[in-house]
C-alpha cells in the first residue's frame, strides 16, 4: 500500500470516527451536546484535526444525515421485499418509515430537521439521498402515473405524521389507522390512473 493510500484510508477512518461519535452523543444526549470541542475530546483528536475533516458542526450533521439516508434506504427496501402484494409492500414501506423515524430520533433530526447544505430534488442531489426516495418510489409507482409527485406527496405525509407523533401532537394509538389512510390515498390515486 502506498503512503498516499494509507493516508487516504486513515483520513476516512478518522471521518468515520467523528461521525460515529456525533451519532452516539446525539442519540444519548441530543444534538445540543454535539460540539466540535466535545467530539475532539470523545475521539481524542484536536479541534483543528476535526476542522480539517469538516468545515463546521453543520457539515458533521450532514455526514450523519447521509448515513441516515443509507440506513433508511436499506430499511425501506427490506420492508418492500417482505411481501408479494403491491398494497402490502406500500403499507410495509410506510410502517418501516415510521419505525425508522421513531426509533432513531437524533438520526432522523439530522436527516430532516437540522440545518445542512444537502440539496434535495435537484441535479446535485447526492445518490445516498436519492436512494431513500427511490425506495419509496418503488412502492408508490405501481399505483400512480406521476410516480415522482405521488412519492413526494406520500413521503411528505409520512414525514408530517411522524413529526406530529414524535412531538405528541396527535392522538396516541392511532398510527396504524393514519398510515392506512395515507396508503389508501395512494391506492385510490392509482384507480384513477389512465390506461
Amino acid at each position: 500500500m502506498s503512503g498516499a493510500d494509507r493516508k487516504s484510508r486513515e483520513r476516512a477512518e478518522r471521518e468515520d470516527r467523528i461521525v460515529a461519535a456525533a451519532r452516539m452523543i446525539a442519540e444519548s444526549e441530543g444534538w445540543d451536546a454535539v460540539t466540535i470541542r466535545r467530539l475532539a475530546k470523545e475521539i481524542e483528536y484536536s479541534q483543528p484535526v476535526l476542522y480539517s475533516h469538516f468545515e463546521n458542526r453543520d457539515a458533521i450533521v450532514a455526514a450523519v444525515a447521509i448515513e441516515g439516508f443509507k440506513d433508511l434506504a436499506i430499511v425501506l427496501k427490506a420492508a418492500a421485499d417482505e411481501t408479494a402484494g403491491r398494497r402490502d409492500a406500500l403499507m410495509n414501506v410506510a410502517m418501516g418509515y415510521f419505525t425508522f423515524a421513531l426509533s432513531r430520533p437524533a438520526l432522523y433530526d439530522a436527516m430532516f430537521n437540522l440545518p445542512t447544505q444537502l440539496k434535495f430534488a435537484e441535479a446535485e442531489t447526492r445518490s445516498e439521498l436519492r436512494t431513500g426516495f427511490d425506495a419509496i418510489a418503488a412502492a408508490v409507482s405501481p399505483f400512480c402515473a406521476d410516480a415522482e409527485t405521488a412519492t413526494e406527496t406520500f413521503w411528505a405525509a409520512l414525514h408530517g405524521l411522524a413529526e406530529l407523533e414524535r412531538s405528541g401532537r396527535v392522538r396516541p394509538g392511532m398510527r396504524d389507522k393514519r398510515i392506512a389512510l395515507v396508503v389508501q390515498a395512494i391506492v385510490d390515486a392509482g384507480s384513477t390512473r389512465p390506461g
